[in-house]
């Protein structure tokens, strides 16, 4: 599974109703409003590295409001689950 975060400029006066549109997508799986230079946050999560591009420029970028997107690739996944799971293994309860 690969995992990218896609930074979203939008039109300021439709962040909820451009946030409902992208987290309705398939291959995203969380949408944040957030504050800074970005307006929105998706986390998307695909099989494929060709599969960023039709979710990406092919169906974010296309919603009406969504001015620009920077995209970052996630190398590795660290999350306190994870690390909860490793440190259990051997151990009895």
């Amino acid at each position: 599974m690969i995992t990218a975060i896609v930074l979203i400029k939008t039109s300021v006066d439709r962040i909820p109703e451009i946030a409902e549109s992208i987290a309705a997508l398939d291959s995203v799986s969380e949408v944040f409003s957030v504050t800074g230079t970005y307006d929105l946050i998706a986390m998307v999560r695909v099989a494929r590295h060709d599969d960023l591009a039709d979710v990406i420029p092919g169906r974010i970028s296309k919603i009406q409001g969504v001015e620009g997107t920077d995209t970052h690739v996630a190398f590795r996944t660290y999350s306190q689950h994870d690390l909860e799971a490793a440190f259990s293994i051997g151990l009895d309860s």
